[in-house]
């Protein structure tokens, strides 16, 4: 690049410099360059910070194949490639294949990690330019093991965010099939699913979304025979289930296997939305006894706005992806309450129980209990997928 060309015969573009590379670039993380398109803007990079060059181009002039350059978002390739013409308004993001600080990424294999393969990052490329996530941090979200309680109203849209943002594995417990009423909230399921069982049509929906997501049936409700065999296999829990008893059963198995626990809730107008983690609040800290059988109506007896659900399960993703990314800070210790008619959010600060009989000093639940006779509930009746 000569330095003595007049500035006046480029545009001022801006580069966004990813993590790994901020340590040649001084930290900075948006570089203003000169060039009339995406070559010469990345050779003015490589003038001004010329260890940088060798990170981006082979011998040839061209980009390394384990390096994509977008420009506003899109990959160059789908433009003119290094000869995209670029303004003063565009942005250049430089996104690498990272692992471990290292310029490429080991083969998965028997569980090593991979490079993202051009469709993935082309698919979570809004992802992959965010800062806070990035290759790494996709990498994450691929090799994540999240267990949904639930493919109904709740469940519905945590599934498929989930499916969506490339989480790699979604396990969903479900025994119920799709009725008429279940759609003016369930997502998942259409009018020609009606009388399917709800874990087929998820699975089928959400492959539709995302082939690349593995979706593992689980064809039953949770109890406390199975709860031990099912939650282990999963990172993190998120609660959709619509009764006290299984409320409290994921709780306690949550907890006892040491897994974090996003759970959410919804009635009428009205939603509720907290992270439990070992170490801090339970459930039962909150709540330490149901309450009587029939003093809180279910949404089936009450009602619920279809909308409420999109609202609490998409904030449940949310909190699903911060745990996998570690990033933000997490409704731990928080228990957020919406009232929709109002659309006013009330945040209600949550503190352990020393006298918890689960998580406290001197625990007395040690184990799963038969949670249909705390609750006084009847056991859930289960469909029979045909």
């Amino acid at each position: 690049m000569d330095s003595k060309l007049s500035k006046d015969w480029f545009s001022m573009a801006t580069i966004y410099i990813p993590t790994f590379f901020r340590q040649i670039t001084e930290g900075n993380e948006y570089i203003s360059v000169e060039g009339s398109n995406v070559l010469e803007s990345l050779e003015f990079l490589s003038y001004l910070y010329p260890e940088i060059h060798g990170l981006i181009f082979d011998s040839n002039k061209q980009i390394l194949r384990h390096v994509n350059v977008y420009i506003n978002n899109q990959e160059i390739h789908e433009l003119e490639g290094l000869g995209t013409f670029v303004s003063s308004e565009d942005q250049i993001a430089i996104i690498p294949a990272l692992a471990g600080g290292s310029m490429t990424l080991l083969e998965k294999n028997n569980g090593n990690q991979s490079a993202l393969k051009p469709e993935e990052v082309m698919r979570y490329s809004r992802h992959i330019i965010m800062p806070q996530v990035g290759p790494q941090g996709q990498r994450k979200l691929r090799d994540a093991k999240v267990l949904v309680v639930g493919a109904g109203g709740l469940g519905g849209p945590v599934a498929l965010y989930l499916a969506l943002a490339g989480v790699g594995t979604i396990g969903i417990t479900e025994f119920d099939v799709v009725d008429l009423s279940n759609l003016q909230r369930q997502i998942l399921h259409q009018t020609a699913d009606i009388d399917k069982p709800k874990l087929k049509s998820a699975k089928e929906t959400l492959g539709l979304y995302n082939p690349h997501v593995e979706v593992i049936e689980h064809p039953m409700p949770l109890t406390s025979d199975n709860a031990m065999e099912i939650i282990p296999n999963y990172d993190i829990v998120v609660n959709g289930a619509d009764n006290f008893a299984t409320r409290y059963l994921v709780n306690d198995a949550c907890y006892l296997t040491g897994k974090t626990l996003v759970d959410g809730a919804i009635l009428l107008f009205d939603g509720q939305l907290t992270v439990y983690k070992p170490g801090y609040c339970c459930y039962r800290c909150l709540y330490p006894d149901p309450p009587p059988p029939g003093m809180v109506p279910s949404c089936a007896e009450a009602g619920v706005l279809g909308a409420i659900t999109g609202i609490i399960g998409s904030m449940q993703a949310t909190e699903v992806f911060k745990q996998i990314l570690d990033i933000g800070e997490p409704m731990v210790n928080r228990l957020l309450l919406v009232d929709a008619l109002t659309m006013q959010f009330r945040e209600m600060k949550l503190r352990r129980d020393p006298s918890c009989p689960l998580c406290g000093d001197n625990p007395t639940v040690t184990e799963l209990i038969d949670y249909d006779a705390f609750c006084g509930s009847p056991p859930i009746e289960v469909s029979i997928p045909n």
